[in-house]
């Protein structure tokens, strides 16, 4: 049986190596959300949390998820339950690219087409955490800025 704490829908509140902490959200596994919502001490308001906007969506490692406070649960709003899309790209030929979203659905595409996307990764916790902290203090993610997709 799962850990209630992993089901989709629940809160997490991720401390920051800055002493501030962050909030995601489970999705389908093993797919989180995280949200543009940054405190400097502990905040557990759902209401709150889940009004603001998202920063961003993907897959995280599960082990990550024991390492972040469960903060609560609440039945994922409609927005929330759209297929994700993501892009691969072959590491030997750029040019070719496959967008494919969590409902099964792909398609060849060109790079430019995955510009804005995620790529197909799975996230590890403390790249999580630098990936909020770096967006919150306005700076670069090097991991993020890694994954982007190459057009030339």
């Amino acid at each position: 049986m799962r850990k209630q704490k992993h089901k989709p829908g629940s809160f997490v509140r991720i401390a920051l190596a800055d002493g501030s902490f962050g909030y995601g959200r489970l999705l389908e596994s093993p797919y989180a959300a995280f949200y543009q919502h940054r405190t400097m001490s502990p905040d557990s308001e759902l209401d709150t949390i889940g009004a603001s906007p998202m920063l961003f969506k993907t897959a995280v490692r599960h082990l990550a998820l024991d390492s972040w406070e469960f903060i609560g649960w609440r039945a994922l709003e409609e927005h929330l339950c759209q297929p994700l899309v993501r892009f691969m790209q072959d590491v030997g030929d750029f040019r070719r690219c496959t967008i494919f979203d969590t409902a099964g659905n792909r398609r060849a595409a060109e790079p430019q087409e995955c510009v804005g996307l995620e790529r197909a990764a799975v996230w590890e916790q403390d790249s999580i955490e630098e990936r909020l902290l770096d967006t919150f203090m306005g700076r670069p993610n090097a991991a993020e800025e890694h994954l982007k997709v190459r057009l030339r």
